[in-house]
C-alpha cells in the first residue's frame, strides 16, 4: 500500500518539464495561426470526452473570451448512434484527445472533415487515428502516462489550448513564469496536507468553479471519483445557484477552485449564499475570500487568472492523489478502470 500513488505522484510531479517541452515547440502553432482567417471560420466546436472533455471547457472560454467567436462542444453519439449527416462549411473542429483512438471521436471527426470541417487534433499520440485524420495535429509532448487518471495529459492540454487561441490572437505568452510557478508546486509536498486530513468520505463532496476555473472544478469531481470511488459533483457557482444549492447542508464538503487574479465578483453572490449553510470552504488556489476555519490549499500566483488556472490543476491533481490514498485505495490503477476508454 505504501507504493500507492507513486505513478500518479511522478507524472503530476513532470508537469514543469512538461510545461517547458511545450513551450520550446512552439513553432508548431506556425501552422495553424491563421486558419482563422484562412478558412473563413465562423464557428468552432470541440470533440472531446472525459478528462479532454474538462479541457474543452477551458478551451471553449479561451475562445469565446479572447476571440469573441460562437464555440461549443459536439455531441459524437449524434454521428455513432444517430447517424446525422453534417453540415460543417466554415467549421473549425478541435479534436482534444489524450490517446487519440477513441473510436467515437474518430468516427465524429471523421465525418466532420468529410462534411466539410477543418479539423485540428491534440494529441499525445502523433500516430493515432485521430492525429492522422486531423488537417493539422499538435502534440501534447506529455510522454507515456501510464496512471489511470490523468493529470500531466490534462495539464498538457489547458496549456497547448492557450497557446493556440494566443497563436491566433497575437497575445505574449509568459513561458517561464508558467514553468517557475508549476515548479514551486510540485515542490510543495505539503500543500494538500490540512484539507486531506479534515477530509471524509461519508459526507456530500462538492467542487465549484466559475469562467475558466470551471474546468478544473469539474477535473477536480472526476479525480476523486475516478480514484476513491465516490459520487462527486463539479459545477459552475452560477449552475450552481440554479437549484442545486438547495441541496446545500452544513456537512457539505464544499471546494471552490479560485485562481489568482480571478474577477472578484466572479464568485460573489454564489459565496453570500452558501456561507449561510457551511461552516467552512476549502479554497483551491490563491483567489477567493477565505475567512475563520477555511482551509486553503495553495496554488499559483501568475500575472494572470488564465495561467493561474492552468498550473492549479496541479494542486487538484495533488489532492485527488493523497486523498485516494488517505482511504486505502491505488490512484495508479483504480478497479473497473483503463488508460484507454474506446467508447462507440
Amino acid at each position: 500500500m505504501s507504493s500507492y500513488g507513486s505513478i500518479m505522484e511522478m507524472e503530476i510531479a513532470s508537469t514543469p518539464s512538461v510545461f517547458q517541452s511545450i513551450l520550446d515547440a512552439k513553432s508548431q502553432f506556425d501552422s495553424v495561426k491563421n486558419i482563422i482567417s484562412e478558412k473563413k471560420i465562423k464557428f468552432v466546436l470541440i470533440l472531446a470526452r472525459g478528462t479532454s472533455d474538462n479541457a474543452a471547457h477551458f478551451l471553449k472560454y479561451l475562445i469565446e473570451v479572447k476571440m469573441g467567436l460562437p464555440c461549443g462542444l459536439t455531441s459524437p453519439s449524434a454521428v455513432t448512434i444517430y447517424n446525422s449527416k453534417l453540415h460543417y462549411d466554415g467549421t473549425l473542429v478541435i479534436a482534444i484527445s489524450q490517446s487519440g483512438q477513441s473510436p467515437d471521436l474518430v468516427a465524429f471527426a471523421d465525418a466532420a472533415k468529410r462534411s466539410g470541417g477543418y479539423l485540428i487534433a491534440m494529441t499525445n499520440d502523433e500516430s493515432s487515428p485521430l492525429a492522422h485524420l486531423a488537417h493539422h495535429h499538435l502534440s501534447l509532448l506529455a510522454g507515456p502516462e501510464l496512471a489511470v487518471a490523468a493529470t500531466k495529459s490534462y495539464s498538457a492540454q489547458l496549456l497547448v489550448s492557450y497557446l493556440l487561441v494566443s497563436s491566433w490572437t497575437g497575445a505574449t505568452v509568459t513561458g517561464q513564469e508558467i514553468v517557475d510557478q508549476a515548479e514551486e508546486l510540485v515542490a510543495n509536498t505539503h500543500i494538500n496536507s490540512a484539507a486531506v486530513a479534515a477530509s471524509s468520505r461519508e459526507s456530500e463532496m462538492l467542487f465549484l468553479g466559475r469562467g475558466f476555473s470551471y474546468a478544473n472544478a469539474r477535473e477536480a469531481a472526476l479525480k476523486v471519483q475516478e480514484t476513491s470511488k465516490l459520487s462527486v459533483q463539479g459545477l459552475s457557482t452560477a449552475d450552481y445557484l440554479h437549484g442545486p444549492i438547495s441541496a446545500l447542508r452544513e456537512s457539505t464538503q464544499l471546494y471552490i477552485v479560485a485562481p489568482h487574479n480571478m474577477p472578484a465578483n466572479s464568485i460573489s453572490e454564489a459565496l453570500v449564499k452558501i456561507r449561510k449553510h457551511v461552516d467552512h470552504i476549502t479554497w483551491i488556489g490563491e483567489g477567493g475570500a477565505s475567512s475563520g476555519t477555511d482551509i486553503r490549499i495553495s496554488g499559483s500566483r501568475c500575472s494572470d487568472e488564465i495561467t493561474s488556472s492552468i498550473i492549479d490543476a496541479i494542486s487538484l491533481q495533488g489532492f485527488a492523489l493523497e486523498f485516494a490514498k488517505k482511504f486505502g485505495f491505488n490512484p495508479d490503477s483504480p478497479e473497473g478502470l483503463s488508460k484507454v476508454t474506446k467508447t462507440l
